[in-house]
């Protein structure tokens, strides 16, 4: 991976100019990469980490094993891109181990989390299982730490 996406994945609100700094690049150079990733595909989007403990936002982030059986044809890609299409699936991912796909999924509450695995995800035709872990607490997403270290209370060392 070049200097500029691993730049862009810490940071993607850095600016062209400090990119073209901190690189020795044009601006023009950096904002003609940037465009290009995008282009390409390779730069899907951009997101803010936000820690949701914070807001007062009542939802649940589901993590689901799910084993299927692999088609004939299209090994696990066809039934992977068929649950991904659900709305409630925020990532999925092929794994290896006991279970095919581990999926993230986000709803209100853990009925509308459940009634998605029995009613939608588990009936589907080669779906052969699940596994359902309810996500109690952040601590950390994607390299962020969600509370900052003064939070952390320190316990008294007492003789």
């Amino acid at each position: 991976m070049d200097e500029l996406l691993k730049i862009l994945k810490k940071n993607a609100l850095e600016t062209p100019e400090n990119l073209a700094a901190m690189l020795n690049m044009s601006v023009e150079e950096v904002r003609s990469k940037i465009a290009a990733y995008e282009k390409e595909g390779i730069i899907r989007g951009y997101q803010a980490i936000v820690n949701e403990d914070r807001l007062d936002v009542r939802s649940v982030t589901a993590v689901i094993e799910v084993k299927i059986t692999p088609e004939r044809e299209g090994g696990f890609d066809r039934l992977a891109r068929r649950i991904c299409r659900f709305q409630e699936v925020r990532s999925a991912y092929l794994m290896s181990g006991a279970y095919d796909l581990l999926l993230f999924v986000d709803g209100r509450d853990l009925q509308e989390v459940a009634g998605f695995v029995s009613e939608k995800l588990a009936p589907m035709e080669g779906v052969t299982s699940t596994a359902t872990h309810f996500m109690l607490k952040t601590y950390k997403h994607h390299g962020l730490l969600m509370e900052s270290e003064d939070e952390y209370e320190r316990l008294k060392v007492t003789p």
